[in-house]
């Protein structure tokens, strides 16, 4: 639940101060009545993203056992890739993002209503594709029941709630600070779906490997205990992993944190003006 409900807070939190930026534009440059256009544009991004994650869930569910782990594995390690991007993205652009974003309403509004309402739907799309994969994949890795999704709703809704209340300046948050360390966990979560991803294309015969262990310590972190739990649905540890799991989860996460750890902090001030 932790892990999904961080990957629920940070992208819900991106989406939604972008639709601050976008609302606030409309409304500081006495434009109300293009909102509608904005809304539609945000409604049709959060149905696609909505309808990925469902086409997702339904087409892998009727698979077999090895179609199943050879399509998990492999979307697993494709969201690694997109959440790795969108981290580095958004401290790359994070100081010119709200400037980019009142370009392209600006111009939008200048080629009619439909074009806004395309500029909100890709402003929104973006993040909500990358969230609903990297979800699924986090989920997955999680194993099944209600606790994963309720985690990741959990923290969608809180990330909803901060954006209204920074929208009516009623808390004051620094956005540079949470981005830079809600990004450095996510890189932690991102290895250790990776590893995940590793093993479930082991199980699905198409790496090797899957008998070879690097360590287990199943005795001392039971599976089933809280702890063994907690670590599970937080950095994905397993307690008995192969050593291609150990060899990926070590090659993405000590380079990915030295390159993160060395960039400076962008931190998006802007978005707090909105």
């Amino acid at each position: 639940m932790l892990a999904n409900a961080l990957i629920g807070l940070r992208e819900g939190l991106e989406a939604s101060l972008i639709v601050s930026i976008l609302v606030a534009y409309l409304v500081r440059t006495g434009r109300r009545d293009a909102l509608p256009r904005v809304w539609a544009g945000v409604a049709a991004a959060v149905a696609l993203s909505l309808g990925a994650g469902a086409v997702l869930t339904w087409s892998s569910a009727s698979l077999s056992f090895e179609a199943q782990e050879l399509l998990g594995g492999t979307l697993s390690i494709v969201a690694v890739g997109f959440v790795t991007w969108m981290v580095f993205w958004m401290r790359r652009t994070a100081r010119t993002l709200k400037g980019d974003l009142e370009g392209k309403v600006e111009g939008a509004l200048g080629a009619g209503g439909t074009a806004l309402v395309v500029v909100a739907f890709l402003s929104v799309a973006r993040e909500g594709l990358e969230t609903a994969l990297f979800l699924w994949a986090a989920t997955q890795s999680a194993g099944s029941g209600p606790v994963p999704l309720t985690g990741a709703l959990l923290g969608l809704l809180l990330a909803v709630a901060v954006a209204r209340l920074l929208y009516t300046r009623t808390v004051r948050l620094d956005l540079g600070r949470f981005f830079t360390v809600t990004g450095a966990l996510l890189v932690v979560v991102a290895a250790g779906v990776l590893a995940y991803g590793v093993h479930d294309l082991q199980e699905a015969r198409f790496l090797p490997g899957l008998a070879s262990l690097a360590f287990d310590v199943s005795d001392v972190v039971p599976p089933s205990s809280w702890y063994g739990a907690l670590l599970k649905g937080t950095v994905n540890f397993s307690p008995a992993t192969t050593w291609l799991e150990a060899a990926a989860w070590l090659a993405y996460l000590l380079p990915v944190a030295y390159l993160y750890a060395r960039r400076p902090s962008a931190a998006p001030r802007q978005l707090q003006e909105s």
